[in-house]
């Protein structure tokens, strides 16, 4: 089993025709992914950063994207459960770094952060482990 690039699974996931080395890239990436394949947590972070800052994809688009790429019965995806939670956070108005942040820190008795965006939010949620906002 091979573990994938971020660049690899954007490539299969957007098609990008102003960039003529996307199209060239493409059909590898679609090779990549019709083999058994792990993804680890830090890549889908940096794809979700490359689809909203560079791409400037919406989140309806993100995680139709997230939730596909969790769908492949032969990707295993690390952490999976926890991804998983991590996306419902994003799609209930996380930042999906919070979401996951958040979901990965379960086993803490609070998550404390300075972004009383994130807080705010996740306070209103009742997710777990509680958000503490530090002052």
């Amino acid at each position: 089993m091979r573990a994938l690039d971020t660049n690899v699974l954007a490539r299969f996931f957007i098609d990008d025709p102003d960039d003529p080395q996307a199209a060239k890239q493409r059909p590898a990436a679609i090779g990549a992914l019709s083999e058994r394949a792990f993804v680890p947590v830090t890549v889908l972070l940096e794809l979700e950063w490359v689809m909203r800052g560079f791409y400037e994809m919406g989140r309806r688009d993100i995680t139709r994207v997230l939730s596909a790429l969790a769908g492949i019965e032969h990707i295993t995806i690390e952490d999976r459960t926890t991804v998983l939670a991590a996306i419902d956070g994003f799609n209930a108005g996380l930042d999906f770094a919070d979401a996951l942040h958040l979901a990965r820190s379960s086993r803490a008795v609070s998550f404390v952060t300075f972004d009383r965006r994130f807080a705010t939010r996740a306070q209103a949620l009742a997710l777990s482990p509680p958000v503490e906002l530090l002052r």
